[in-house]
């Protein structure tokens, strides 16, 4: 059985890439990565400039969960996995007696001898919590529902487990006892300043020889481990707001009955989340108030030494950041407005103008209620205007309706560098509408267009770099592109005119990204007239690299136009 959460939808490959680890007989079952489409929810980061994209469960999919399948002890994650039915009668079912029943169900398979397998691969995506309220709820319910199957299946001293497993799942149950650890973290430097009392009794250059390496390497030690994907002052930060819900989770380790809760994955309010937020602003708060007390008391019997002072209100002012970046960023994302997630794809769109004359131009940011146009049509309309046209998907023409909502000129702050529309989409027929969602959803393609990656280099692969080639540049191919519409045209070739976009040449080499709808030949030529706000320009070049871009509709091609 495929198994998704209702939010989830998976890549039309996702059976054909799964079922085979199935030949096994022992195989229960096999877990993928739960991804996500939404990049700007709660739990995403995402660098456009860079075209980097993090997540806070980036390091889980990507490196704790392969570790723990070289241990046979990856668990399932209750969406994006096929389980094998006989086992799942072999258990009885799924494991609904605790709120967490995934890994409640995978300790109980594994117990039994059946195998689970762990396969790395982005093959559905899904709809991530939007703001701090349901992300911070749907944490306090793994960390509560980890406590039940805790106390019900023993893990350490359970039967049935192999002791890799059983050390696997221990480690997944004590990362909730972290918010305790961290509690301590974040008072220490406000009892220390406030009260004159040095944990330390000596912080002499003997103590600090060895505490500040170790400090370092600390840091250093988790980049290296976290194979580029670990990103410590973005984890520090979610660090900071999850502590607290950590900490309330670990008492479902004595609580004998929990309430299961669907995680809500709408946008959230501005005050119920400063109400949510009370402890990383009582953090924030007294942080900020130990540090004039610590330097009031100078020179008095609590006062303390210079150099432990001085230590203090640097711990205390980093933890003060840390809370003020998390508040902030929590309160930014919960006062969003949109209504549904934007897909940063371009998509070629032929408008039919008042006049007769048929226009090309660009849609990007386009979700099923509305788009983003760049063009020549964006500045001749006014808002309020109802535009008629084509999206040209691979598939082939949708024709669309949309109301222009905001007109931007390349003067407004908002807007970069050309006219742009803010349209809604008006549909009649519901087939209509789906089409563009099957388009839209289910595929990696915003980050292969987009050239996003969630992996940076360690520092020990910067240094290597470094001491080998000098400072180097990491880019990705796609990083940064700005694309327009193409019409172009296949020298020697009896097919006739296509449609796609293209990027801007590279300053450097010249060589510029070409996206076709259709295939076109390897090392042809290739004429193109590439539509600008200001007009149509010409465009000559060599098909080079192709690449098929697979989506829920049809392949797009990806090519390298050279001069």
């Amino acid at each position: 059985m495929a198994i998704f959460d209702a939010d989830h939808a998976p890549a039309p490959n996702f059976l054909e890439e799964t079922l085979g680890f199935l030949r096994d007989p022992e195989v229960a079952f096999v877990q993928t990565p739960q991804d996500f489409y939404n990049l700007d929810s709660f739990q995403h980061r995402l660098n456009r400039r860079e075209s980097l994209e993090w997540s806070e469960q980036t390091l889980f999919f990507r490196v704790i969960q392969p570790g723990k399948d070289s241990q046979d002890a990856a668990f399932f994650c209750g969406s994006c996995a096929v389980i094998r039915r006989k086992a799942l009668d072999d258990i009885g079912g799924f494991s609904t007696g605790t709120v967490t029943e995934d890994i409640h169900t995978s300790i109980r398979l594994h117990k039994r001898g059946w195998k689970s397998v762990y396969y790395a691969r982005s093959l559905a995506f899904g709809l991530a919590p939007a703001s701090a309220i349901p992300f911070l709820k749907q944490r306090l319910r793994w960390g509560q529902g980890a406590m039940q199957v805790w106390r019900q299946e023993g893990v350490l001293f359970s039967r049935g487990l192999s002791p890799s497993q059983r050390l696997s799942y221990l480690a997944t149950m004590l990362a909730y006892f972290e918010g305790w650890q961290r509690l301590i973290f974040f008072t220490a430097p406000v009892i220390v300043l406030t009260t004159g009392t040095m944990p330390i009794l000596q912080l002499d250059r003997e103590f600090l020889v060895r505490f500040l390496p170790y400090y370092v390497l600390t840091f250093w030690t988790f980049e290296e481990v976290a194979r580029g994907y670990g990103r410590t002052l973005l984890t520090e930060q979610y660090n900071m707001m999850r502590f607290a819900v950590f900490i309330t989770a670990t008492f479902g380790l004595f609580l004998r009955r929990l309430r299961f809760v669907v995680t809500p994955k709408q946008l959230g309010e501005g005050n119920a989340t400063r109400r949510m937020l009370w402890p990383q602003y009582l953090v924030l708060v007294l942080n900020l108030a130990a540090i004039p007390v610590g330097i009031a008391l100078i020179g008095t019997d609590r006062g303390l030494p210079t150099g432990a002072l001085v230590a203090n209100v640097l711990w205390a002012a980093l933890t003060c950041g840390i809370a003020a970046i998390a508040i902030r960023y929590a309160l930014r994302v919960a006062t969003s407005r949109r209504r549904e997630y934007r897909f940063p794809l371009p998509v070629p769109l032929r408008v039919h103008t008042p006049t007769g004359q048929d226009s090309l131009a660009l849609a990007t940011d386009i979700s099923p209620l509305g788009c983003r146009v760049v063009g020549a049509p964006a500045g001749t309309v006014t808002v309020g205007q109802e535009l008629t046209g084509e999206l040209l998907l691979p598939t082939g023409p949708l024709a669309v309706r949309v109301m222009v909502r905001a007109v931007s000129t390349p003067g407004d702050t908002a807007v970069a560098e050309e006219p742009a529309l803010g349209c809604e989409f008006r549909w009649g027929l519901s087939d209509e509408r789906n089409r563009l969602e099957m388009f839209l959803f289910g595929s990696d393609l915003q980050w292969t267009l987009n050239g996003l990656s969630d992996r940076v280099p360690t520092p020990l692969e910067r240094a290597r770099s470094w001491l080998r080639t000098g400072p180097v540049e990491h880019t990705r191919r796609l990083a940064g592109e700005t694309w327009a519409p193409v019409l172009y045209k296949r020298v020697n070739s009896e097919e006739g005119s296509g449609v796609g976009f293209i990027s801007r040449s590279d300053p450097k080499t010249g060589v510029r990204t070409m996206v076709s709808l259709g295939v076109l030949p390897q090392n042809g030529r290739l004429y193109a007239e590439e539509v600008t706000a200001s007009g149509p320009r010409g465009v000559v070049g060599r098909v080079q690299d192709e690449a098929v871009l697979e989506t829920h509709a049809a392949p797009i091609y990806l090519y390298k136009l050279t001069a």
